[in-house]
């Protein structure tokens, strides 16, 4: 199964538990660190049903691994998906850009919503946008 297909499988098993996919790691070792969330939050509980769930489903699909980890994505939570920039509209986030603008690659924030395939971002009081497709990754910052 390609990294994509493995992904979308997930996607399905998890929403299907009343969970959704936020991120996905693997690495070399075999490790595979997988991170939840929900609209309640996510609980020790949460992960432990996710877990015995997954064990036994990749056992029946043959998926190779030799770790499973599962997890809440954090207060710090990774921005994946266009849907999560305008889910999280108001709150703060730090994007790295691709290639560097105006000399910078890092701005931090408050997420102003989505369009046309572009995120706004509130930095210092100037709406910036950046094509999605820019973005290397983003993540919510937490105010604490």
């Amino acid at each position: 199964m390609s990294t994509a297909g493995r992904e979308d499988w997930l996607r399905q098993a998890l929403e299907g538990l009343g969970y959704e996919l936020v991120d996905l790691e693997s690495s070399r070792g075999g490790l595979l660190r997988i991170f939840i969330d929900s609209p309640r939050g996510i609980t020790v509980e949460d992960c432990a049903r996710v877990s015995h769930h997954l064990t036994r489903a990749f056992a029946v699909e043959g998926v190779d691994y030799e770790r499973l980890e599962v997890s809440s994505p954090g207060l710090d939570r990774p921005l994946k998906r266009i849907e999560d920039y305008a889910r999280f509209a108001g709150q703060k986030a730090s994007v790295r850009l691709k290639l560097p603008r105006d000399g910078r690659r890092r701005f931090e924030g408050t997420l102003a919503g989505v369009d046309a395939g572009s995120i706004f971002l509130e930095v210092e009081g100037t709406r910036m946008a950046f094509a999605f497709g820019d973005i290397d990754r983003a993540r919510l910052v937490p105010d604490v």
